[in-house]
């Protein structure tokens, strides 16, 4: 069996979008491409908003499965994607590298969140079938 690519989804404090992306390349993609994320600092917790409408929309329990990484983590990746920090995102060596240009929701209603996660959910399909 091929061996399937590594893809880092890297945000600055992967507490919530990088995170999401994470559980969702694990749920919709792990037939594909193995999932990772981290970021250049960490957080004690995994945004609780976005803990809980995962479990609600997907059954995932990302307190239960995942938590705040650095880069130093990651094993070697293929493919790395930033959120759209708006700041310098970090640098990992790769063979392809994208933005998704994502707002943060962190402090912003449910609305927000589920606007992100959907969004996710779209660019994690598309880069299943790119990578397939």
């Amino acid at each position: 069996m091929k061996e399937r690519p590594k893809v880092a989804f890297i945000c600055v404090h992967n507490s919530c979008r990088s995170q999401i992306a994470e559980a969702l390349g694990k749920k919709l993609a792990a037939d594909v491409f193995e999932s990772y994320s981290a970021g250049t600092e960490t957080v004690p917790q995994i945004n609780p908003d976005g803990v809980r409408l995962m479990k609600q929309l997907y059954g995932v329990d990302m307190e239960e499965s995942q938590h705040s990484k650095l880069l130093s983590e990651l094993p070697p990746v293929d493919v790395v994607v930033t959120m759209g920090c708006n700041v310098n995102c970090p640098y990992l060596p790769c063979k392809h590298r994208e933005d998704w240009g994502l707002e943060d929701p962190t402090g912003k209603p449910d609305a927000a969140f589920l606007q992100t996660i959907q969004a996710i959910e779209r660019n994690i399909l598309a880069l299943k079938k790119r990578l397939s």
